[in-house]
């Protein structure tokens, strides 16, 4: 009879830490793959920006010429 139920609490131990390892490696992956997208989009603004000030300062020549 105990030994039935320290099996039976064992295996949902086992389960609950299974679960909770679970829970948080798939927590961990979604926080780098988004780290990792807003770096990839912070690049993307700043080639944007680095463009529009480019593009000013051609018009400026243009129009000091």
């Amino acid at each position: 009879m105990i030994e039935d139920l320290t099996a039976h609490v064992m295996a949902r131990g086992d389960l609950a830490h299974l679960a909770l390892f679970l829970w948080a490696a798939t927590a961990t992956l979604i926080g780098l793959v988004l780290i990792r997208e807003l770096a990839i989009s912070n690049q993307r603004f700043s080639d944007f920006v680095s463009e529009v000030a480019r593009l000013n300062r051609y018009l400026a020549e243009l129009g000091t010429l």
